[in-house]
Formats: C-alpha cells, sequence, structure tokens
C-alpha cells in the first residue's frame, strides 16, 4: 500500500503527540501536500543549504526535522538569499517538511530520553511538568451478543488504561429501545416496528488525543447500523509530561570525570563545564537544547548538574555560586542522536515501502580547534 506524506504525518503524531510542544512553537507540516505519496524520507536535526541539496539529489519525497525550517513569517523568497533559497528548492521539487520540535522534547523515547539513555541515568523522572493528557469518558450502548467484541476493539485501540492496567471498562445491563425507520438495514428488528433489546451500558476512560481511533475502532465492532455512543471531558488529571529529564548514576563521581562521560557520549573532542572538578556528583539534570531557563528547576529538584545548551556565562557562574554545576553541550551535538530514534520509529511505523535516511551531516554550525 502507497504511504503518503499524511502517514508520515499520523506517525510522527504518535512519536511526538503535537499537545506536548510549547506554546507558541511552530510544528507539524511546513511545506507539501497530504496526499502525496512518499517513497524516500530523510530524518534531520535542521535542515542547512546541504542537507537539502542532498536529499533532492537522493530524491527524498518528505523531510522530518527536529528544528521548524519557517519558524517566523517571510516577507519574501529570493533565490539570492541562501536561506529563502532552500524554501525554493524544497518547493521546486516538491519535497515536503515536516517539524516536530519541542513537542518531541517532552515526548517518552523523544530528545531528553535518548539523552538520559546515552548518560546511563537511571530512575529518570520528568524535570518540569508542562501539561497533562486530557482525558475522556467513551460510553457505548451494545447488544449482549457483541460486548465482548466492541469492548475487545476499544481496548485494542488504546481505551481503557489505568495506571499499568489496559482494557479497563465498566458494563450495566439496561434495555434499548428503537423504531426502525423507512429504508433502513437494521441488525436486530424490522423497519416500523419498535423494537426492545437487551444492551449493555459500556463505559471506558481514554486519552482525548486518541479519542478517533478509539471511535473508529468500536464503530467497526459494533453490529447496529446507527451507534448510539457518547463522550464526556473529564476533569480527572490524566498522564503528566513535560520538559527535560532528571535521574541519578549508578554512583557518586567527580564533577570532571562525568564531564569526560558526556563528551565521549556525544563523541567531541572538546567540552566546556562550570562547577568544580573534583565535586561529587549523582543526581543529573538533562534538558536537550536551551535549558538555561530551566536552571532555578534544576536547584529546586535537587540536581548536582544540569546537562543543557547555550548557557551564558553569567547563568552558569551564577548557577555554580547556587551550587549547581553546569555541562554546556553544543545544541546540535546534544539533540542530533534523536534523530536515529525517530527515524527507527518511522520505519517500523511506515513499513518498507518507504527508506527512511538520516542526515545529520554538518548541521553543528560550531566547530573545535
Amino acid at each position: 500500500m502507497q504511504v503518503t506524506v499524511a502517514d508520515v504525518m499520523r506517525a510522527m503524531d504518535v512519536i511526538a503527540p503535537p499537545h506536548m510542544a510549547m506554546e507558541g512553537d511552530r510544528i507539524g507540516l511546513q511545506l507539501g501536500d497530504p496526499a502525496r505519496p512518499v517513497a524516500k524520507l530523510v530524518v534531520t536535526l535542521e535542515v542547512t543549504s546541504d542537507v537539502v541539496d542532498r536529499a533532492v539529489a537522493w530524491g527524498a519525497d518528505m523531510i522530518v526535522a527536529h528544528h521548524a525550517l519557517l519558524f517566523r513569517p517571510l516577507s519574501e523568497i529570493r533565490w539570492d538569499k541562501p536561506r529563502q533559497a532552500m524554501v525554493a528548492k524544497l518547493v521546486a521539487q516538491q519535497t515536503a517538511f515536516f517539524a516536530s520540535h519541542t513537542n518531541l522534547d517532552c515526548a517518552p523515547g523523544g530528545v531528553n530520553d535518548v539523552i538520559v539513555e546515552k548518560l546511563g541515568l537511571s530512575q529518570p523522572e520528568l524535570l518540569d511538568v508542562t501539561g497533562r493528557d486530557k482525558l475522556a469518558k467513551v460510553v457505548v450502548f451494545v447488544p449482549v451478543s457483541h460486548v465482548d467484541a466492541v469492548r475487545q476493539a476499544l481496548g485494542d485501540a488504546g481505551a481503557g488504561h489505568i495506571g499499568a492496567y489496559s482494557h479497563c471498562t465498566f458494563g450495566t445491563p439496561g434495555t434499548g429501545s428503537f423504531k426502525p425507520g423507512p429504508g433502513t438495514h437494521p441488525y436486530i428488528g424490522e423497519e416500523g416496528k419498535l423494537e426492545l433489546v437487551d444492551e449493555v451500558r459500556l463505559e471506558t476512560i481514554a486519552y482525548e488525543r486518541d479519542l478517533d481511533r478509539i471511535v473508529a475502532s468500536m464503530l467497526k465492532a459494533h453490529p447496529y447500523e446507527e451507534v448510539a455512543y457518547d463522550i464526556y471531558p473529564l476533569a480527572v488529571p490524566g498522564r503528566p509530561f513535560g520538559i527535560g529529564r532528571i535521574g541519578t548514576l549508578p554512583e557518586p563521581m567527580e564533577l570532571e570525570s562525568f564531564v569526560d562521560r558526556v563528551r565521549r557520549a556525544f563523541h567531541l573532542p572538546h567540552l566546556r563545564y562550570a562547577g568544580c572538578p573534583r565535586a561529587s556528583v549523582q543526581k543529573i539534570a538533562v534538558l536537550g537544547g536551551s535549558g538555561s531557563g530551566w536552571i532555578p528547576r534544576a536547584l529546586a529538584r535537587g540536581a548536582d548538574a544540569l546537562v543543557t545548551a547555550d548557557v551564558s556565562h553569567h547563568q552558569a557562574a551564577d548557577a555554580v555560586h547556587d551550587g549547581l554545576a553546569i555541562v554546556d553541550v553544543p545544541h546540535a551535538a546534544l539533540e542530533a542522536p534523536v534523530c536515529e530514534a525517530v527515524a527507527r520509529k518511522l520505519g517500523e511505523a511506515l513499513g518498507p515501502g518507504v527508506e527512511v535516511r538520516v542526515d545529520v551531516e554538518g548541521v553543528d554550525p560550531w566547530r573545535f580547534v
């Protein structure tokens, strides 16, 4: 079956749900037609002229990036200006572009979880909760003969998750009534005759973001021509999501040794840090990208060190004064490893009909001497 841009978008919405993005972020499809087919897909941290040239030469149908191509409105598109020329080239080649930014930072298995894994931190928690998944109650009225089938369909589609339990439902028996109108083809009953049927009021809980898939699965399993169901928003707090992570090293180590561990994990020749080289660290906060704004949060959570990017002189000096070491990894180097994880998940979701390639060569503007 042919894969389209829309299929890639749906897969990315599972990998990095859009509701997890920070306010004002630019995410989603920025160039392209959802109906166009995709056979070759590039995953990158951000587009550069070289990345675009390589994608076009390869014949890529779509690019998925962590950083947006269009973050601020363009007032012109000129071929003599490099960044605008990239947009023009992608449009000319009809290469779609999709961005997944802070939602990929917050998502389970996203940027920050990849950093945690590379550093070998255990028992990771959210550094800062930025939101919670919204919950809804799904209620459907089912003839007794099909309760098991509909219950299974709801659970298999993602409904009924409470903690570590899945397929959680509750059923109440009752009597349903209906009169099939002209031109109907009822599963039970006859046209023009009032019917009374033994039914079950089957209810379950679901994340709002999954409702379209859950309702579609329920309708497919339900035998009625017209299905009676209700959806109620719930005030019960859902699963939290957020930015950054905080975890622990297997055992305490000196800051200088930990910094070298970070350097080797991200394959860097050099790495800058702030703090006493002999200080003992074990509780580590991480935040992919520019994380200096979360220095107070890392301190409040009792972190010994914060691994992030783009920290200024004064921010680092103040953090060390307050008791928090800073390990400043180049922005691109810190986030680029997530591209392999995204490519792997897209390959699994889209199947063998799509060739997925990671290209992060040259996306870091910084060089070392």
